[in-house]
């Protein structure tokens, strides 16, 4: 039995979810592959990860090679209920709702796994971190997974590192396909995207402060520059700090940028980025928005001790007044902007992301069951996604001639 808002807004999900199959070939092409060949017959899949259109494209498309779904959201701001009342339609089991308190999240969660999955597909590393604590009841099934993101990636490694790791994992986030595509121009596009449609106001000739450089923070560097903002970036690591300089934007402190930005963005996994001291030399009228996973790297309860009142200004933007008075705005909560604020990445770029994910699922459902470790995606399956997506656009690229491989691999 599903767990969801509203049924009745179904019509609207079954519009955005046939929208996004026009722009999503390679999903659409595995999709007609899985339905011949059935590889997840008799399996069930526990699925979190945002609940939008694009998210549905790829639960349709494992529900197709014959896979049982349990799918819930990954935050509790980004699922949509129209697309959870279409999934239901369409045969899916659904456990989320927009708005969902911290309690009904975990709840929504706790249901998705109590199919005793054979196989998860993991966003942050929820799915993981309950299979492995009060949960674990509902892990006798499973012979492994995926985890879609930098941040659960992290927390994956942390485990096994640890020896708590109890089933393999596949680190889809830092396919090619994946961290090239959807972290730097996804995550570039659709932060921008959902800033400039909450606030309705201009980027070029602001200051615009991105922490983290890392291919997420990349990106959002990139859009911003090209939307003619002066950007600064703020790191932690040596290496990306100099890229950063050698790209053409200006490097320092939170604690310099603090007083320069107009918008903010961080971008860096981490928590505590944005704390009291940045907040208390900020400008009256400051952006303040996250693109990292949790909704930790801007303080919250730090922004609270210095403010007199928090109310809504308009959707999406939190207006905290400071004793001062000063508005600092935060949007999306602090959550994740893009999809807190906004409808996610681009389509054509989760086509990749969620190819990914259903060829990795189809990996460990069809082949022998891997020691247990967090494993790189096969090169093989990040160059089909690749081939499939040059072959959709109509490109085409050369190719080594049998002289130039043997060229290039015996050269010693």
């Amino acid at each position: 039995m599903s767990i969801i808002r509203d049924i009745t807004l179904a019509p609207s999900g079954a519009n955005k979810i046939d929208w996004v199959s026009t722009c999503t070939p390679v999903l659409s092409q595995l999709r007609e592959r899985f339905r011949t060949e059935r590889p997840f017959k008799g399996m069930s899949i526990a699925m979190s990860i945002h609940l939008e259109a694009k998210t549905a494209a790829l639960a349709l498309t494992l529900a197709a090679g014959g896979a049982k779904m349990s799918v819930t959201g990954s935050n509790p701001l980004s699922t949509q209920d129209d697309i959870a009342a279409e999934l239901v339609n369409r045969g899916i089991d659904v456990y989320a709702w927009h708005g969902a308190t911290d309690e009904e999240y975990t709840d929504h969660l706790r249901h998705t796994l109590a199919c005793c999955p054979d196989i998860i597909i993991d966003d942050g590393g929820d799915l993981v971190s309950l299979l492995h604590g009060e949960c674990r009841d509902y892990a006798k099934n499973v012979i492994g997974g995926c985890e879609e993101t930098t941040t659960g990636v992290h927390r994956l490694r942390a485990r096994h590192a640890a020896g708590k790791l109890d089933f393999p994992m596949i680190d889809v986030n830092d396919a090619k396909c994946k961290h090239h595509f959807d972290n730097r121009y996804g995550t570039g596009q659709s932060v921008w995207a959902a800033i400039m449609h909450t606030t309705n106001q201009m980027v070029t000739g602001k200051t615009v402060v991105v922490a983290g450089y890392g291919f997420c923070g990349r990106g959002v560097a990139m859009r911003a520059a090209g939307l003619g903002a002066n950007v600064i970036v703020t790191e932690v690591d040596p290496h990306k700090a100099l890229e950063a300089l050698m790209d053409g934007y200006r490097v320092m402190t939170m604690d310099e940028a603090a007083p320069l930005g107009d918008i903010f963005v961080t971008v860096t996994g981490c928590k505590d980025i944005i704390i009291k001291r940045h907040f208390e030399v900020m400008k009256d009228g400051v952006l303040l928005s996250n693109a990292g996973h949790f909704d930790v790297e801007i303080s919250k309860p730090d922004l609270m001790s210095i403010c007199t009142k928090k109310e809504i200004r308009r959707n999406n933007i939190d207006g905290y007044y400071t004793k001062d008075g000063r508005i600092l705005n935060v949007l999306g909560d602090g959550r994740l902007v893009n999809l807190a604020a906004g409808d996610g990445h681009p389509a054509e770029i989760m086509d990749m992301s969620f190819a990914l994910q259903a060829l990795c699922v189809r990996k460990l459902a069809t082949e022998p069951k891997l020691p247990v470790a967090v494993y790189d995606v096969p090169s093989e399956i990040d160059d089909e996604v690749a081939w499939i997506k040059l072959d959709a656009m109509k490109t085409t690229i050369d190719r080594l001639t049998d002289d130039q491989y043997d060229y290039l691999k015996n050269q010693f």
